[in-house]
């Protein structure tokens, strides 16, 4: 038995929580998953997987050492980036989660993050507030972009390194389409905006939280949407094809700018700006790969990317 081996399976098997998707992360069979988690049961003398039909959890003696494998599976990767790269020429895994509506910016920072050190392998992953704090505090996230109003004193060990703030745009269809590109038109209010039929995130996603709070704010009550969705490309995807509107963060807006037949509105009274920044946890020694990326996060050349094509959109005004 390979034991690290064995232990990304079954880091897997949390990460999924299923067994058939958990096998495909990992590029092998069930069944070589299954064996290999087996194999780990023998060796610790002690059942890990709550075992029936479909996967149920884990025992109390799993999640020990589920937690403990984790950890052994973070030093064994910072000790495979000491000694194969150094801080000049990083060398190794990254895997950044990030909030639905963020993912544009992500998806940007992890491409520019590798151009600059081609020896990083980044992974991102679109992920929710609650997924990201959970794996921020079980060190499977290397790094996480989100919303800071989620984060408290009692998450002290959680360290920001801000980004931008979201600004708030309703999305429609054009009276008057643009071939070239999507048009930031004049503002409207949030009041106007709920007399609409929207599209909107679902319910679980924190972005909605903060959508029904304005709402609740400018009208007295939170919306009624025709739609609900928790992918953001849908939200585009129904204003283009049916009659509804959105309301998206400027991240998300320039995105979809390439449709020259919607336009996006700047919403106003109120003014919503929510920051967003990038958390890790501050209580380990980050990796050499993390190490660049926190360098980059506050490059002046990245945040000027930032304000260009986030927040309230410097390169589409």
């Amino acid at each position: 038995m390979n034991l690290f081996v064995s232990l990304r399976y079954l880091v897997a098997l949390d990460d999924h929580r299923h067994f058939g998707r958990a096998a495909l992360a990992c590029s092998v069979t069930q069944p070589a998953l299954s064996n290999a988690i087996r194999a780990l049961e023998e060796n610790f003398g002690a059942s890990i997987v709550k075992r029936g039909r479909n996967f149920a959890g884990f025992t109390e003696e799993g999640e020990r050492i589920l937690v403990t494998g984790r950890s052994m599976l973070r030093d064994y990767e910072l000790l495979q980036q000491d000694l194969h790269s150094s801080e000049a020429a990083p060398t190794g895994n990254l895997l950044i989660g990030a909030v639905p509506t963020a993912m544009p910016i992500a998806a940007r920072f992890a491409a520019m993050l590798q151009d600059r050190h081609p020896g990083i392998t980044p992974a991102v992953r679109s992920m929710s507030s609650i997924e990201l704090e959970s794996g921020l505090e079980s060190l499977s996230l290397d790094m996480a972009l989100g919303y800071t109003e989620r984060m408290d004193d009692r998450r002290s060990s959680v360290r920001a390194v801000p980004q931008y703030s979201e600004h708030y745009f309703l999305l429609r269809r054009a009276a008057l389409p643009d071939p070239g590109r999507l048009r930031i038109g004049e503002p409207t209010t949030w009041a106007e905006a709920a007399a609409l039929p929207l599209c909107l995130l679902s319910r679980e996603m924190h972005n909605r939280t903060i959508v029904d709070r304005a709402f609740v704010e400018a009208v007295g009550q939170g919306p009624k949407p025709v739609i609900e969705t928790n992918s953001i490309l849908t939200l585009a995807l129904s204003v283009r094809a049916g009659r509804v509107a959105s309301v998206m963060p400027g991240a998300l807006v320039d995105a979809v700018q390439g449709y020259g037949d919607l336009e996006a509105l700047p919403l106003t009274a109120p003014a919503v700006q929510v920051p967003i920044a990038f958390m890790v946890h501050d209580g380990n020694r980050p990796s050499r790969t993390l190490q660049a990326a926190l360098a980059f996060a506050e490059d002046a050349a990245w945040l000027e990317q930032v304000r260009r094509h986030a927040g309230a959109l410097a390169a589409l005004g």
